[in-house]
């Protein structure tokens, strides 16, 4: 019976990384976002320039920039330089695109292996995996955080194996993983130590539990009560005071003994309390000493970058600025503006009230802890998903466990059959079609996005090293890769103070003045000669495109369906 259950399971491995492959593809995007542009350019420079610490794209003076993932750009510049030159048409830009469909697939394959270890289900692992990537689609682009993704979750694996085998190899693997986020993708690092704090709070708990410091005090302070008695008895010499003194030892010796029957039965409820929960689970693992060790070392892997002390203060500038409140992945989480979210919290929720599922401490912890972020930042929905269905599986594995516990297998059995398979196969095939099909005929550059047309005038008409060009920030970073230097783009921290300002400087607010600007929530020309702005570029729908349209300051060199290039002549 072992034998064929581990056919069975070996078999629906197979047919689960091949499901999770097609849908990885399908749900990988083509068009390219805003920050692959800039991330291409600074991997370019950094190949030709190594890391300056200066920007090199915006035609702002001396403008310093921290280059938070300059690993991750060298190696997609790499990639797209790989392409340019395998003589393909369009050949970099179809490489960066088989890149994240590679990173969104090992995403999926990683996702399913840490599931199906942590949760000992492989059916549910598998369908939990293609629900988490499908919540996850709006994450899947070339951007640094795909490959963090791998990282942290990969992360979570190593923890759980160190955990349970204590094996040094897993230990080590975490603080290499360490010195590649700190390098690739500066801005989460200090996430990375969120993964491990569930367990320490956890071990600190059951300590803390463990040492039952109020009946051990209550013990001390009776002991010390015979021991002053004793020593009182010892020099009394009074039979009166000898006599009170015995009778009062022998109480405080009867109380000692109550104390010490009533800490042997509240050990022992404690006991069972600890192997029988209601609902928390509270487990001690003594490797949670070695892996707070882990965690320690992991603090000072920050040194290692070129990036000097980015690792342990650029979130912190960041979350200061301002650039958080305007950047819409930054804002805080609205259920009302995200079904699926909601749905995912009230399933979660309805686990914890309505069922009789025990919960690690840490899980508990975890899922705290990432609804929180969540919660702060839209951003963080990603790390719920991520790290929340590995935890998720676990509380609706008791409930299989207990209600059906061979009803998994059985229905592993049947989708290993030849139709369960071709179904299967068939199935997600469709599911993938349905996905892929709205955006089967986009180009790796969406033109109603970015200005691909008008950044071709611009090179061909404008003097593009002495010009001045405003341009908004969704489409900055295109500009750039064009070589057109730009007044701002998705770069946000490069242009707010808490960044960019140089001592014996007056500080520049770049990102404001973009704000107000676009908003016109200021006066667009009082800015534009303030920065001596040349020229301007916006969208043909823009606030600023009405009241630049009939200025008679500003004259109109080109339109297309989407932009608008205009001259300013003050």
């Amino acid at each position: 019976m072992e034998i064929e259950e581990k056919n069975i399971k070996m078999k629906f491995h197979i047919l689960a990384i091949i499901c999770i492959i097609l849908f990885c593809v399908a749900i990988s995007p083509i068009t390219l976002q805003n920050d692959t542009f800039y991330t291409i350019k600074i991997g370019e420079h950094i190949m030709q320039n190594g890391i300056d610490m200066k920007d090199s794209f915006s035609w702002h003076e001396n403008l310093p920039y921290t280059y938070p993932h300059w690993a991750y750009d060298t190696g997609i510049y790499l990639i797209y330089h790989l392409g340019e030159i395998s003589g393909i048409t369009d050949g970099g830009m179809l490489f960066i695109y088989l890149s994240t469909v590679i990173l969104c697939c090992t995403l999926g394959i990683l996702l399913y292996i840490t599931t199906n270890k942590i949760s000992k289900n492989t059916l549910l692992s598998f369908f939990l995996t293609i629900l988490a990537i499908y919540l996850m689609r709006n994450f899947i682009a070339a951007r640094a955080q795909l490959l963090t993704f791998n990282l942290f979750i990969l992360t979570i694996l190593f923890i759980e194996n160190f955990l349970e085998t204590k094996k040094k190899r897993y230990a080590i693997a975490i603080i290499l993983i360490s010195i590649m986020i700190a390098n690739v993708h500066v801005a989460v690092w200090p996430f990375f130590f969120v993964l491990f704090l569930p367990y320490v709070a956890e071990y600190i708990i059951a300590s803390i539990i463990d040492a039952n410091l109020l009946s051990k005090f209550i013990l001390f302070y009776h002991k010390e009560q015979i021991r002053n008695l004793e020593r009182k008895l010892a020099k009394a010499k009074e039979e009166k005071k000898i006599t009170e003194l015995q009778i009062k030892l022998q109480k405080a010796k009867q109380n000692l003994e109550l104390q010490q029957e009533k800490e042997t039965k509240i050990i022992e409820k404690a006991k069972e309390r600890r192997e029988h929960p209601y609902k928390l689970k509270i487990h001690k693992n003594k490797a949670v000493k070695w892996l707070i060790l882990v965690m320690i070392i992991c603090a000072f892997t920050g040194l290692l970058t070129p990036l000097k002390d980015a690792p342990y203060t650029y979130l912190i500038k960041t979350m200061q600025g301002n650039t958080t409140k305007s950047i819409s992945e930054h804002q805080p989480l609205t259920l009302y503006n995200d079904k699926e979210m909601m749905i995912v919290l009230a399933l979660v929720f309805a686990i914890l009230i309505f069922t009789d599922v025990k919960i690690k401490l840490s899980d508990f912890f975890m899922i705290a802890g990432l609804i929180f972020l969540s919660f702060m930042s839209r951003r963080q929905e990603s790390l719920l998903v991520l790290i929340g269905v590995v935890i998720f599986a676990k509380w609706v594995e008791y409930l299989f466990h207990k209600y059906d516990p061979k009803g998994t297998l059985e229905f592993m059995k049947l989708m290993t059959s030849l139709i369960g398979k071709v179904a299967t196969i068939a199935i997600i095939m469709l599911i993938g079609v349905m996905i892929a099909k709205p955006k089967i005929n986009n180009q790796f550059v969406s033109t109603s996005k970015y200005p691909v047309a008008a950044a071709d005038w611009i090179l061909e008409n404008l003097d593009v090293e002495n010009i001045r060009l405003y341009n908004e920030y969704n489409y900055g970073s295109y500009l750039l890769f064009r070589g057109i230097p730009v007044f701002i783009d998705s770069r946000a921290d490069l242009y707010a103070p808490e960044f960019n300002k140089q001592e014996g400087e007056e500080e520049r607010d770049i990102f404001s003045d973009y704000i107000n600007i676009s908003s016109i929530g200021t006066y667009y020309e009082t800015q534009f000669e303030k920065y001596d702005i040349t020229h301007v570029i916006v969208v043909n729908n823009a606030k600023l495109n009405m009241f630049l349209s009939r200025d008679e300051n500003y004259k109109q060199l080109y339109k297309d369906d989407n932009f608008v290039i205009y001259e300013r002549t003050v």
